[in-house]
Protein backbone atom coordinates (compact mmCIF):
# COMPACT_ATOMS: atom_id res chain seq x y z
CA UNK A 1 0.00 0.00 0.00
CA UNK A 2 1.00 3.11 -0.72
CA UNK A 3 1.38 5.91 2.34
CA UNK A 4 3.52 8.92 -0.15
CA UNK A 5 2.09 10.20 -2.89
CA UNK A 6 5.91 10.47 -4.46
CA UNK A 7 6.61 6.72 -3.66
CA UNK A 8 3.50 6.19 -6.14
CA UNK A 9 4.36 8.27 -8.76
CA UNK A 10 7.75 6.75 -8.65
CA UNK A 11 6.88 3.42 -8.75
CA UNK A 12 4.46 4.19 -11.73
CA UNK A 13 7.17 6.06 -14.07
CA UNK A 14 9.15 3.07 -13.98
CA UNK A 15 6.35 0.48 -14.34
CA UNK A 16 4.57 2.62 -17.02
CA UNK A 17 8.46 2.98 -18.55
CA UNK A 18 9.07 -1.02 -18.42
CA UNK A 19 5.22 -1.26 -20.02
CA UNK A 20 6.12 1.30 -22.84
CA UNK A 21 9.01 -1.01 -23.99
CA UNK A 22 7.17 -4.51 -23.87
CA UNK A 23 4.70 -2.43 -26.73
CA UNK A 24 7.06 -0.56 -28.39
CA UNK A 25 8.10 -4.35 -29.35
CA UNK A 26 4.76 -5.18 -30.76
CA UNK A 27 4.33 -5.33 -34.33
CA UNK A 28 1.51 -5.16 -36.27
CA UNK A 29 1.22 -8.35 -37.89
CA UNK A 30 1.78 -9.89 -34.32
CA UNK A 31 -0.69 -8.40 -32.73
CA UNK A 32 -2.87 -11.74 -33.03
CA UNK A 33 0.01 -13.71 -31.29
CA UNK A 34 -1.60 -16.09 -28.60
CA UNK A 35 -0.06 -19.01 -26.48
CA UNK A 36 -3.07 -21.05 -27.78
CA UNK A 37 -5.42 -20.24 -30.09
CA UNK A 38 -8.28 -18.53 -27.84
CA UNK A 39 -6.39 -17.24 -25.63
CA UNK A 40 -5.26 -13.46 -25.17
CA UNK A 41 -3.44 -11.94 -27.79
CA UNK A 42 -0.68 -9.69 -27.88
CA UNK A 43 -3.06 -6.95 -29.49
CA UNK A 44 -5.55 -7.19 -26.68
CA UNK A 45 -3.62 -7.51 -23.94
CA UNK A 46 -1.74 -4.18 -25.07
CA UNK A 47 -4.66 -2.73 -25.60
CA UNK A 48 -5.86 -3.72 -22.40
CA UNK A 49 -2.90 -1.87 -20.53
CA UNK A 50 -3.67 1.16 -21.95
CA UNK A 51 -7.35 1.01 -21.01
CA UNK A 52 -7.51 -0.60 -17.96
CA UNK A 53 -5.84 2.21 -16.02
CA UNK A 54 -8.57 4.39 -16.57
CA UNK A 55 -10.67 1.70 -14.85
CA UNK A 56 -8.57 2.07 -11.78
CA UNK A 57 -8.49 5.63 -12.07
CA UNK A 58 -12.29 5.83 -11.78
CA UNK A 59 -12.48 3.58 -8.15
CA UNK A 60 -10.06 5.67 -6.73
CA UNK A 61 -11.41 8.53 -7.78
CA UNK A 62 -8.95 10.11 -10.59
CA UNK A 63 -10.96 11.69 -13.80
CA UNK A 64 -8.77 10.09 -16.27
CA UNK A 65 -9.60 9.73 -20.16
CA UNK A 66 -9.77 6.03 -20.98
CA UNK A 67 -10.08 4.96 -24.93
CA UNK A 68 -12.65 2.67 -25.69
CA UNK A 69 -11.28 -0.96 -24.24
CA UNK A 70 -13.74 -3.26 -26.90
CA UNK A 71 -12.28 -1.54 -30.10
CA UNK A 72 -8.97 -3.28 -30.35
CA UNK A 73 -6.75 -1.16 -33.00
CA UNK A 74 -5.09 -3.22 -35.59
CA UNK A 75 -1.52 -1.33 -35.59
CA UNK A 76 0.92 -1.41 -32.78
CA UNK A 77 1.47 2.21 -32.86
CA UNK A 78 -2.06 3.51 -31.73
CA UNK A 79 -2.05 1.16 -28.30
CA UNK A 80 1.84 2.63 -28.17
CA UNK A 81 0.10 6.45 -27.95
CA UNK A 82 -3.02 5.54 -26.28
CA UNK A 83 -0.44 4.27 -23.49
CA UNK A 84 1.38 6.90 -23.15
CA UNK A 85 -1.48 9.34 -22.61
CA UNK A 86 -3.07 7.31 -20.23
CA UNK A 87 0.31 7.17 -18.56
CA UNK A 88 1.09 10.53 -18.03
CA UNK A 89 -2.53 11.27 -17.40
CA UNK A 90 -2.36 8.72 -14.22
CA UNK A 91 0.63 10.33 -13.30
CA UNK A 92 -0.89 14.39 -13.44
CA UNK A 93 -4.01 13.14 -11.40
CA UNK A 94 -2.00 10.95 -9.30
CA UNK A 95 0.40 13.57 -8.52
CA UNK A 96 -2.59 16.00 -7.29
CA UNK A 97 -3.77 13.63 -4.45
CA UNK A 98 -2.33 14.23 -1.12
CA UNK A 99 0.02 11.89 1.38
CA UNK A 100 -3.37 11.34 3.60
CA UNK A 101 -5.58 11.13 0.01
CA UNK A 102 -4.20 7.36 -0.19
CA UNK A 103 -5.26 6.22 3.66
CA UNK A 104 -9.06 7.06 2.51
CA UNK A 105 -10.92 4.29 1.99
CA UNK A 106 -13.01 3.91 -1.53
CA UNK A 107 -15.18 1.34 -2.93
CA UNK A 108 -13.80 -1.98 -5.05
CA UNK A 109 -16.05 -4.47 -6.01
CA UNK A 110 -18.15 -3.76 -2.59
CA UNK A 111 -15.38 -3.66 -0.25
CA UNK A 112 -13.37 -0.91 0.99
CA UNK A 113 -10.05 -0.85 0.62
CA UNK A 114 -7.50 2.28 1.15
CA UNK A 115 -6.96 4.07 -1.85
CA UNK A 116 -3.27 3.50 -1.90
CA UNK A 117 -3.72 0.10 -1.90
CA UNK A 118 -5.58 0.35 -4.91
CA UNK A 119 -2.70 2.15 -6.51
CA UNK A 120 -0.74 -0.77 -5.63
CA UNK A 121 -3.05 -3.15 -7.14
CA UNK A 122 -3.02 -1.06 -10.76
CA UNK A 123 0.83 -1.64 -10.67
CA UNK A 124 0.67 -5.23 -9.76
CA UNK A 125 -2.36 -5.39 -12.71
CA UNK A 126 0.28 -3.84 -15.30
CA UNK A 127 3.24 -6.04 -13.96
CA UNK A 128 1.22 -9.44 -14.67
CA UNK A 129 0.26 -8.29 -18.00
CA UNK A 130 3.20 -7.40 -19.02
CA UNK A 131 4.86 -10.41 -18.24
CA UNK A 132 2.38 -12.32 -20.11
CA UNK A 133 3.25 -10.50 -23.01
CA UNK A 134 6.86 -10.74 -23.07
CA UNK A 135 6.43 -14.89 -23.18
CA UNK A 136 3.99 -13.48 -26.12
CA UNK A 137 6.78 -11.70 -27.66
CA UNK A 138 9.38 -14.29 -27.57
CA UNK A 139 7.14 -16.73 -29.14
CA UNK A 140 6.53 -14.70 -31.77
CA UNK A 141 10.02 -14.48 -32.61
CA UNK A 142 10.15 -10.41 -31.15
CA UNK A 143 12.82 -8.72 -28.87
CA UNK A 144 12.24 -9.16 -25.43
CA UNK A 145 13.15 -5.62 -23.66
CA UNK A 146 14.25 -6.52 -20.55
CA UNK A 147 12.76 -4.20 -18.07
CA UNK A 148 13.53 -5.82 -14.56
CA UNK A 149 17.01 -7.15 -15.49
CA UNK A 150 18.34 -7.97 -18.65
CA UNK A 151 17.23 -10.66 -20.70
CA UNK A 152 19.28 -13.28 -22.32
CA UNK A 153 19.73 -11.83 -25.43
CA UNK A 154 20.69 -8.25 -23.67
CA UNK A 155 23.49 -10.68 -21.31
CA UNK A 156 25.07 -12.07 -24.44
CA UNK A 157 26.05 -8.88 -26.04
Amino acid sequence: MYRKVSDFIYDWDSSAEGTIKVLESITDDKLGQAIVPGHSTLGWLGWHLATAPGFFAGMVGLDVKSSDPEHIPQTASVIVEAYKNIAEDIRAKAGKLTDEDLSEEVDSFGAKIPRGSLLRTLIDHQTHHRGQMTVLLRQAGLPVPGIMGPTKEESQQ
